[in-house]
């Protein structure tokens, strides 16, 4: 069983160790599989080891086979990865001591710092209405200490902003480029859906990461509560226990739709769950990018 909880990574201050602490247990995960394939004999390839370089791993291999391999022989052009979270003010919601925002910063940082050890440039990009922060993309071990710092002091606030600013992250675009955009997907007139499209236009790769709290998923509230929107400070009083039937269909319709609208625009989408430990959440998360490539 993982020990990278969630309630646990939240007695670690430093973002830097944080995020080296998810990847090593993620890999420490793939070191127990490669040992599983040592049967198998490829001329080009063998079994991950402890300290070899990230950058030969090849994951279409281990989509094929859940198996870590190393190449020996190929190595692959690094590529420029946009890592953006949604700094809204609906990325406050807590459940069980976490809030969506600290996932973010866990999720983002250990990208970033998987993405750098491979040897790609990483930027970030943080979104709320009038605070457009943008981060360009570096390959540098001190652009990854500037990246840490400013996730660790991103404080959400207000809501996601328009088309005018959103359109910062399109300037630049360059060669290959793959944009990772964190997000809880709450939107008031289909801000976040809008720029996610206007990204895949210009034909950049683009993964969503839909952020849920479990007590969203089930409504784990009971009896008579006052729900607050975020952004908008509505307040509605609800009965749980004769709403949530309703509201779970309600939901599951919801994230359908929004699965099958970003299949249809060919965005990779993976609803994220803020209670799974962030080294599965890793492992899951560029297992399925694999499986669908």
């Amino acid at each position: 069983m993982s020990l990278l909880t969630p309630k646990t990574l939240a007695s670690l201050k430093n973002l830097s160790l944080l995020a080296k602490t998810v990847v090593d247990g993620f890999m420490t995960g793939m070191q127990k599989s490669a040992q599983k394939g040592s049967g198998m004999e490829f001329s080009q390839y063998r079994s991950y080891q402890p300290g070899d370089d990230l950058r030969q791993l090849d994951w279409k291999l281990f989509a094929r086979s859940d198996r870590y391999y190393i190449r020996e022989a190929e190595t692959e052009n690094s590529i420029t990865v946009r890592l953006v979270v949604d700094a809204s003010a609906s990325m406050n919601h807590e459940d069980d001591g976490v809030t969506k925002i600290q996932y973010a910063r866990w999720l983002a940082a250990a990208l970033a710092y998987l993405a750098q050890s491979q040897g790609d440039a990483v930027g970030l990009f943080t979104m709320s209405k009038g605070n457009v922060f943008s981060l360009t993309p570096r390959r540098d071990t001190q652009h990854l200490q500037r990246l840490f710092y400013q996730l660790e002091n991103l404080q959400p606030g207000s809501t996601f902003p328009g088309k005018e600013e959103g359109i910062k992250l399109l300037a630049g675009t360059t060669g290959r480029e793959l944009t990772v955009i964190i997000t809880d997907l709450y939107e008031t007139d289909n801000e976040i859906t809008r720029l996610i499209s206007q990204i895949r236009a210009h034909g950049n790769e683009v993964i969503v990461i839909g952020l849920l709290a479990a007590n969203e998923l089930n409504l784990s509230y009971g009896g008579h509560v006052t729900l607050e929107d975020w952004e908008t400070g509505r307040q509605v009083e609800v009965a749980t226990d004769g709403l949530r039937e309703s509201y779970r269909k309600s939901l599951q319709d919801y994230l359908e739709t929004t699965r099958r609208r970003m299949l249809e625009n060919d965005v990779y989408y993976r609803l994220q769950i803020t209670d799974q430990p962030l080294d599965e959440a890793l492992r899951d998360f560029l297992k399925q990018i694999t499986d669908n490539r």
